[in-house]
């Protein structure tokens, strides 16, 4: 009887993520992997956002971010950034 035993390497085992965007300026529609996003945590709603820059207008976007943005953002290996301690 022969056993094979296959290894792999954490980045072999993990998939790019890609999340749905879109710009508002010039509505385009596209995929982005999560490397291309960044997530600013902060104390409230209105210091909570995510940003990117749009593949085809070039332009920043900026756009708030509720918990399960978060979460889904998080989970998908997007770097974030905390502004607050807590």
């Amino acid at each position: 009887m022969t056993t094979t035993t296959a290894t792999t390497t954490l980045a072999t085992m993990a998939a790019p993520v890609f999340f749905k965007a879109a710009c508002p300026d010039c509505r385009g529609r596209f995929e982005l992997a999560s490397d291309a996003f960044r997530l600013a945590i902060g104390g409230s709603r209105r210091t909570t956002f995510y940003s990117f820059t749009c593949p085809a207008c070039a332009r920043p976007v900026r756009r708030p971010a509720g918990e399960r943005i978060v979460e889904l953002l998080t989970g998908g290996g997007v770097r974030t950034l905390r502004l607050y301690t807590g």
